[in-house]
């Protein structure tokens, strides 16, 4: 039997070969007869998933969600620094930026005005449909808290839970990461500037303000919203202080440590970790453990600071979570010793099988591999992420197709098939475990 570091290799490179179908899929072509549309992959453009299914029974998820993509590309950037993708790479890059610059033309008073779409859609859709009030107020500044697009570029006319303000700043790191990685030429460059500056200006200008969290289910304050949006503006003011432009940068600096001070809040000392978020409603919501908070220390990035993955009270949180859903799912009983938990989202989940994700395992072992840098108990924590690491690799098929998630109860996948942020959790959490590895090297 192969080693776990042979398998990571070689799942590795089917992760990277999958995840690239969902960038630019301008070969697909998407029908949704209910509501009268047919939707072509466009450039730059990034789908959660190829497939096209209709509930049938997997989901829809052939759109370009402002999160998703972020997250791809920035794994597309690792791939491109390890050499496994070649100068192809900045061309995705640049589709990704240019599309991403171009949904800001948006304007949903246009479909208000040309009402015949409507008359395209069946009678059972129609109660799926945005009304023309909430269309007509997406425009300029508003396109950036739509939650997700078509990947053809135009607005996605069904009633999704919005706002959502965790893409834009997810963004704004993935630029910043490409244009430390990256020799960009002067084009794409300016391209990159105009489109991070527009990023920063709406975090800088919404993160006070309630929207959807990460699973697009609950309106409020998020721990991952304001923990994405904290790093974005200070990683975004030390790059507007290399370009001279020290009053804007001191103006992010100022809301840097406003979002931290509430981060601060969202510790609950008697249950012993962070909670994922705070309702518009007043209401206490029973997904305050989440492996929402798990996922904004990695996708944040790297620090040493409070709310990084060095924080005593974030490792907390990930021991509560490992105990949650090593009670909670079938699957976790008389597992091997080498095996740590398979994790999901939060208790009660209900979203197909309720179950386990690989994005949230791979979260998890992300962040014991990113944990171990410069951590006196490194090799404890290596052994932790790898036992995650051993856990998707016992419900990962030797094709290496990974869905959405992996059933509770039967370890059968479903949900979404070949998710592309799937892909990019492993993408980014083997590259994060080569790091650490080679520090002990």
């Amino acid at each position: 039997m192969e080693s776990l570091e042979q398998w990571a290799d070689e799942q590795y490179c089917r992760a990277a070969a999958a995840m690239l179908v969902s960038i630019s899929p301008v070969e697909i072509i998407k029908t949704r007869p209910g509501f009268g549309q047919t939707v072509r992959g466009g450039r730059g453009s990034v789908v959660a998933s190829p497939i096209l299914a209709s509930y049938d029974p997997d989901p829809d998820y052939f759109f370009h969600w402002y999160r998703d993509s972020a997250v791809v590309i920035d794994a597309l950037r690792l791939l491109f620094e390890d050499g496994t993708v070649g100068i192809e790479a900045l061309e995705y890059f640049g589709d990704f930026v240019r599309f991403s610059r171009s949904l800001r033309q948006l304007d949903g008073r246009a479909l208000v005005s040309t009402p015949s779409w409507r008359a395209k859609v069946a009678p059972d859709f129609i109660k799926f449909l945005r009304t023309d009030a909430d269309l007509a107020a997406v425009r300029g500044e508003a396109v950036s808290a739509e939650t997700r697009v078509n990947p053809d570029g135009t607005l996605d006319i069904s009633g999704w839970p919005r706002p959502q303000h965790d893409g834009p700043p997810l963004r704004a790191l993935t630029l910043l990461r490409w244009a430390r990685s990256a020799a960009l030429d002067a084009a794409l460059s300016a391209e990159l500037s105009a489109l991070l500056r527009s990023d920063l200006s709406f975090t800088a200008r919404h993160w006070r303000e309630p929207s959807f969290d990460i699973w697009e289910e609950e309106k409020g304050l998020h721990y991952y919203t304001l923990c994405v949006a904290a790093k974005a503006l200070q990683e975004g003011a030390d790059w507007l202080e290399r370009h001279d432009e020290h009053r804007a940068a001191q103006g992010y600096r100022i809301d840097v440590d406003a979002i931290r001070r509430m981060l601060d809040d969202f510790w609950l000392s008697q249950a012993g970790h962070y909670r994922s978020r705070v309702l518009s409603s007043g209401a206490l919501s029973t997904k305050e453990l989440d492996i929402a908070v798990i996922l904004a220390a990695i996708h944040a990035g790297h620090g040493a600071d409070a709310h990084s993955v060095h924080d005593p009270r974030m490792q907390a949180t990930l021991a509560r979570l490992e105990d949650l859903f090593d009670a909670l799912y079938p699957i976790n009983r008389n597992r091997s010793a080498q095996m740590a938990p398979a994790m999901g989202r939060y208790a009660g989940d209900v979203y197909y099988s309720g179950g386990a994700y690989f994005f949230s395992t791979l979260g998890a072992a992300e962040f014991c591999f990113q944990a171990a840098a410069g951590d006196s108990a490194r090799e404890d924590w290596i052994k932790r992420g790898d036992a995650f690491l051993a856990t998707v690799r016992a419900f990962t098929p030797p094709s290496g197709e990974m869905s959405e998630q992996f059933d509770q109860r039967t370890g059968v996948q479903t949900s979404a098939r070949h998710l592309a942020w799937s892909y990019a959790s492993f993408i980014s959490c083997i590259a994060a475990r080569r790091v650490v590895l080679g520090m002990t090297q």
